[in-house]
């Protein structure tokens, strides 16, 4: 058990109709749901920095950041972890998404707000509630 907390980072990536990019997880935390992209932070590494960094990585693609949407805090103390992360809102300036992680990824692809895949992670649902404030 580490009973540090430890910092992730998500975008919050909609294409030009408005569907929203998710990737489905292998691994825990909340293995076989559906989530918004995004990884850990690296010691020294920036928040801004390791969101651009990870997507990258994970779908070889690059992003632009639009601003700050939430933060999520992700306390599970029976599984011993707890994770704190920024979403952020983000849009491709380069390349088409794929799926550059295969051991940690599933699948890759867009979705239409109203006909989201279950289920999704706890930061995808929080992001989605900030987003239907106008944040």
């Amino acid at each position: 058990m580490d009973p540090q907390p430890r910092v992730g980072v998500g975008a919050f990536i909609q294409d030009p109709d408005r569907r929203l990019l998710l990737v489905r997880r292998r691994r825990m935390p909340e293995a076989d749901h559906w989530g918004l992209p995004g990884g850990k932070v690296d010691f020294g590494e920036t928040l801004r920095a390791a969101v651009v960094r990870e997507i990258a990585e994970e779908l070889g693609v690059e992003i632009a950041l639009d601003g700050l949407l939430c933060l999520v805090d992700q306390i599970d103390v029976p599984a011993g972890t707890h994770w704190v992360a920024p979403v952020y809102r983000a849009h491709i300036v380069r390349g088409e998404p794929i799926n550059r992680e295969p051991a940690a990824l599933a699948e890759v692809g867009w979705f239409a707000l109203d006909a989201l895949p279950e289920p999704l992670t706890l930061s995808t649902r929080t992001a989605l509630a900030q987003g239907d404030k106008g944040a």
